[in-house]
């Protein structure tokens, strides 16, 4: 593979002047972490942990933030539209710094569409060697919905992924529980389980540098149930790192659009025979634009958080068809189908919009994952860790959120680090925010409302895995920062208690809140559902970052 670059914004050779105002902002947030030039240099990895870092209570590292989507398709997928080359323009257009082209398992996909994809990222990763481009695959989950699977580029990224969907798909398998009937759920959630522990392997005796695994949509269908989630999760944490806190599909409910019942993220369904039937009827829906899973102070993400393990959220495109977008699906040749090509034919522009829930990658929807060096290994190495923040709309610039001891002079630890305590002491949680600094593709630039708080207790293992509640999470702080511009810091103080805890961090633009599904006692300004087919996603955006943890001495 090419020798990768610095993106524009990191390489000290682009002039200042060359940049656009969010490309400026982000090498002042690279400077001001001490990471701009030599020391953000291309590495695998992140920087070793020094004696200090290890210490009791423990520091991390500055980080630079690169923006991505982990879920787009190509005509490589049999229901999708546009070509490799298109979405990967869009991308680089919005500001993206990495992408994982995810295409549905299929037949002629396992057979000819990875190997003809494969050829095509090859020669866009030495095309342009600022952009961070990953194969994936979106895996039908036996017994379940869909997940995220992508691999570090390596010899054998396209063969992993192939032999993968060869044994383990739920779709190519008939081991998905459908309306078809005559499924055997137990069996179906036990293959599932083997496929991430089969991933696992092949990461462990090096057989691929890295792979992770995210599930998509969780709640959309109702048939990821919270018992199959953890279990994933446990079958291997370093591989099974979490879900999508938003889905795609933003763009589905924009007025006089799709239709009156229209909902963002196309979550219009209702509970079915295949459901879990522990999920209520308001799980289907957004809130904010967010899964019921994660907008739900005190619901189920908190419910797996509560154990005091790490499980990370993000957002994507899950581009399929673009919204307002004039291209069509071009037509087949003669005796061409996708079973014998493993590609759509090439799309046409027909110069009227056509049908489309989607926007462009990083149009809409980023992921931002927080590294000390530009490069493959350190995006997924960053994931795993759980140093991410998510936001619409492109509603902040900089995100940097920081938690330590009073007693301490060090940085403190960061998104998804662990902090060591003894009762009663004092800390203080630092949350550096810079404001949107040019309008978002939409024209509007974005001022964030509010930053709130939500604490949550650490319990350990629960008894039922099939709990989603998580009864002693809530918003502990509410803070109206309208009007602040620039770079600012919050600072927070908190206290130890008895028992662990973890402290996660929600805001918006405050355009649309209500009380929380759980009731305003727990959340009174939360997200809410928006009326059918009356969900403008650019009036109504929000930023979600992953938990810091907090280890209670003796707990």
């Amino acid at each position: 593979m090419t020798e990768q670059q610095l993106p524009s914004w990191a390489d000290p050779s682009v002039s200042p002047a060359a940049l656009d105002p969010q490309g400026v902002s982000r090498r002042q947030l690279l400077c001001s972490a001490g990471l701009f030039g030599a020391a953000f240099a291309l590495g695998p990895t992140a920087v070793p942990a020094t004696a200090a870092d290890r210490r009791y209570g423990g520091n991390d590292p500055r980080l630079a933030y690169l923006v991505g989507d982990h879920h787009i398709h190509t005509v490589y997928s049999h229901d999708a539209k546009y070509t490799f080359s298109q979405l990967a323009a869009a991308g680089a257009e919005y500001g993206l710094d990495w992408m994982v082209f995810t295409e549905h398992s299929n037949f002629g996909h396992a057979r000819y569409g990875a190997p003809l994809e494969h050829e095509e990222i090859l020669r866009a990763r030495a095309e342009n060697p600022r952009q961070l481009i990953f194969q994936g695959l979106e895996w039908y989950i036996p017994a379940a919905e869909h997940c995220t699977v992508f691999t570090a580029p390596g010899p054998r990224e396209v063969d992993l992924l192939t032999r993968f969907e060869s044994a383990y798909d739920g779709k190519l398998l008939g081991c998905t529980d459908g309306s078809g009937g005559g499924t055997d759920t137990a069996r179906n959630e036990a293959h599932a389980v083997k496929a991430i522990q089969w991933l696992a392997e092949q990461r462990r005796t090096g057989y691929v540098d890295d792979v992770l695994v995210l599930a998509n949509h969780p709640m959309r269908l109702g048939i990821d149930s919270p018992h199959e989630m953890r279990n994933w999760r446990d079958a291997a944490p370093e591989i099974m790192i979490g879900m999508e806190g938003a889905p795609g599909a933003q763009g589905a409910a924009v007025p006089g659009w799709r239709g009156s019942a229209s909902i963002r993220g196309e979550y219009e369904n209702k509970p079915s025979a295949q459901s879990w039937s522990g999920y209520p009827a308001d799980a289907y829906l957004t809130y904010g634009g967010f899964d019921w899973a994660t907008a739900t102070v005190g619901g189920l993400w908190d419910a797996m958080l509560a154990e005091g393990r790490p499980f990370s959220i993000t957002t994507n495109s899950d581009a399929h068809r673009i919204v307002f977008d004039t291209w069509k699906n071009g037509d087949w040749l003669p005796g061409q189908t996708f079973d014998n090509t493993g590609r759509l034919p090439d799309p046409v522009n027909t110069n009227t919009p056509q049908p489309g829930s989607d926007f462009w990658p990083g149009q809409f929807s980023r992921t931002h994952v927080g590294v000390t060096r530009y490069g493959y290994r350190a995006v997924m190495a960053g994931l795993r860790a759980g140093r991410v923040w998510l936001d619409h709309g492109h509603l902040l610039d900089g995100l940097d959120v920081r938690l330590k001891r009073d007693c301490d002079s060090g940085p403190g630890v960061t998104l998804g680090g662990r902090l060591r305590v003894r009762k009663g002491e004092k800390l203080t949680l630092d949350v550096t925010v810079t404001t949107a600094s040019r309008p978002n593709p939409r024209g509007i630039v974005p001022e964030l409302a509010h930053v709130d708080v939500i604490r949550g207790a650490v319990r350990g293992p629960v008894a039922d895995r099939d709990a989603w509640q998580a009864p002693d999470t809530k918003v502990v702080r509410m803070l109206d920062v309208q009007g602040r511009q620039g770079t600012y810091t919050l600072r927070i103080p908190l206290t130890a208690g008895d028992e662990s805890f973890y402290v996660r961090l929600r805001g918006s633009d405050g355009n649309r809140h209500g009380a929380g599904y759980l009731g305003a006692s727990v959340d009174p300004q939360g997200p809410i559902p928006h009326e059918p087919g009356n969900g403008d996603p650019w009036a109504d955006t929000w930023f979600y970052s992953n938990p810091v943890f907090v280890d209670a001495a003796g707990a």
